[in-house]
């Protein structure tokens, strides 16, 4: 979707500074939300792209100010209040206040290990891939109000196919009701130049996953 979520190719954020030796968490209360993320991610109730999906749509101040994690639990708080496992007055008094309200599924310890693995999203086309390699492309100006896996950056922009990735889940139409929808999935490479103009590092490119309805015929 068009919102703050979307910062690639942005300007005036300054560097990415990275840590050297990063720690997996910076504070404890971190690592419990990762623990909560994973817990209900078990239930069954919603998959990774409305994960996704509830962080793109947090107020873009509210999303400038909150750090990583911070932005996994109000994306988690999100969801939790849409399904109806929680209220407002009880994340604002940090306990239930209420019996609490029964679960699809709920994860044992014997499943920890498997749900640190992430499951595959490859299904079976329904037809043959549009694109091939070598291929020169055209990612589509798409402006959707709703979740997309096209960076804003790249819309508009002409690249070639690098790779065929196989078919997957398709995002946009998971988050809205339609179903997984499969669709192939390239590796589309722009060149800098054509992404950011001629005063662009000559040696540059970028590479992104590209689902094929984002993508047209040069």
């Amino acid at each position: 979707m068009n919102g703050i979520h979307d910062m690639g190719g942005m300007m005036g954020f300054g560097a990415v500074e990275r840590e050297a030796d990063e720690a997996p968490f910076h504070a404890h209360w971190e690592g419990r939300v990762y623990g909560m993320q994973r817990s209900m991610g078990e239930v069954g109730l919603w998959n990774i792209d409305l994960e996704r999906f509830s962080l793109e749509t947090l107020p873009p101040l509210r999303y400038l100010a909150a750090s990583y994690y911070e932005r996994w639990l109000l994306g988690l708080e999100s969801r939790l209040l849409g399904y109806g496992l929680l209220s407002a007055e009880e994340i604002a008094a940090g306990r239930s206040l209420a019996p609490p309200r029964a679960l699809p599924k709920t994860l044992k310890a014997g499943d920890v290990e498997r749900i640190l693995n992430r499951a595959t999203f490859a299904r079976s086309a329904a037809a043959p891939a549009r694109f091939a390699a070598g291929e020169r492309v055209r990612a589509k100006n798409l402006n959707p109000p709703t979740h997309t896996r096209l960076p804003r950056y790249a819309r508009g922009h002409w690249g070639v196919i690098e790779s065929l990735l196989g078919c997957h889940v398709f995002p946009d139409s998971l988050t809205t009701g339609g179903g997984e929808d499969p669709q192939w999935l390239y590796m589309v490479v722009f060149t800098g130049k054509e992404l950011w103009g001629e005063n662009a590092d000559p040696s540059l490119k970028v590479a992104i996953e590209a689902f094929e309805p984002y993508l047209e015929a040069a």
